[in-house]
């Protein structure tokens, strides 16, 4: 069976999220609840207003929620050892390309420095036996059209995909040099599509600006109608996420590179346009194809593809939803969760998505 997540492994396990306030990271301590984990969150206030951490009450949900910088070495060094987690991952990060050339140095900051008092603090904690970084699908290098394999040559021009390239080499450093070979602590890094789902709220990604449109009642403006992506809804990585550090955590991929990709199919590689008219059907709205770019336009990559054939063979993880079922369920999320209750809806979504 594909996605097989083994309930029984998470009962009780103690994890430690970094990132946990961000849209990711609400979605994955609601689901590591939901297995019965005990989770300790570690992250910056949330970004956004409204975002799902504050909607769905992820403070309450988890067993403590710690608000702080991860560049502070010796707070997250203290918070970590005092979780007694054997489980992490590191989602803290400045996600987005565009604020990556307004605050480059502040990117890398976060970004780099950020993972590299990750890598520290699991180096020195030794009860930490699976950890798993979560770096993007913009680390390789695009000048080439094709489908990207974790084998691929990493590249990263814009700041934001630079930092991350800069996380994937800080990593191998970190691997080759203290857990290769005779650590009983396992890492990995992992690289997913344009991650897509109910409680988006941030700036700049195409959805969430569709719904504040919608909001107003004006047209759907699009810059880059072309430009495709692979799309997924974020249950789809944070599901392989998971079977990846059960399977650390029990030594059972050891003889691999520790750099995995979990891609959507290529059916879901779609354009920015495919996905505007999907919602403008749906929210009876009309789409403006924008002719001039705003001056503080910066441009990002045009055509991303994600390989999961690695993920497939070795982990049996597989993609669940097409590309209109996950659009389905945003569209059903932002419909029903204020009636239903926010963490509610994230729950019977995971539990659909489990079955």
């Amino acid at each position: 069976m594909i996605n097989k997540i083994n309930r029984k492994f998470w009962a009780k396990k103690k994890v430690f999220i970094t990132g946990h306030t961000g849209f990711k990271g609400s979605w994955l301590s609601i689901f590591l609840t939901y297995l019965g984990a005990e989770v300790t969150g570690y992250s910056l206030k949330p970004l956004t207003k409204p975002s799902l951490y504050k909607l769905a009450n992820v403070d309450k949900v988890i067993k403590k929620s710690i608000i702080a910088d991860v560049r502070d070495y010796k707070r997250l060094f203290k918070e970590i050892k005092n979780s007694n987690a054997t489980i992490l991952f590191h989602l803290a990060a400045q996600p987005l390309v565009r604020y990556s050339y307004l605050l480059p140095k502040e990117t890398f900051d976060i970004n780099v420095v950020g993972s590299l008092n990750i890598l520290e603090c699991v180096r020195k904690i030794n009860k930490i036996k699976s950890t798993i970084i979560i770096t993007t699908d913009k680390v390789y290098d695009n000048s080439k059209n094709k489908i990207f394999q974790e084998t691929d040559r990493l590249g990263g021009i814009d700041p934001y995909s630079s930092s991350k390239v800069c996380v994937e080499h800080l990593f191998s450093s970190y691997h080759d040099s203290f857990f290769k070979r005779s650590s009983k602590q396992r890492l990995a890094t992992v690289r997913a599509g344009n991650v897509i789902g109910g409680g988006d709220y941030s700036e700049d990604r195409l959805i969430p600006d569709i719904y504040r449109f919608a909001k107003y009642k004006k047209k759907i403006i699009l810059r880059n109608p072309n430009s495709t992506r692979p799309w997924q809804h974020v249950l789809e990585p944070l599901s392989g996420y998971l079977l990846l550090a059960e399977k650390l955590a029990k030594n059972k991929i050891l003889k691999v590179s520790q750099n995995w990709n979990f891609g959507p199919n290529i059916s879901n590689c779609k354009s920015v346009k495919y996905i505007a008219n999907y919602f403008a059907k749906s929210l009876k709205l009309k789409i403006k194809i924008a002719k001039n770019k705003s001056k503080d336009f910066k441009p990002e990559t045009s055509y991303l593809r994600l390989s999961n054939f690695k993920a497939r063979k070795l982990l049996k993880w597989s993609p669940r939803w097409s590309l209109n079922n996950s659009l389905n369920k945003i569209i059903e999320w932002n419909k029903d969760a204020r009636k239903e209750g926010y963490k509610t809806i994230c729950e019977k979504q995971i539990k659909n998505y489990l079955k």
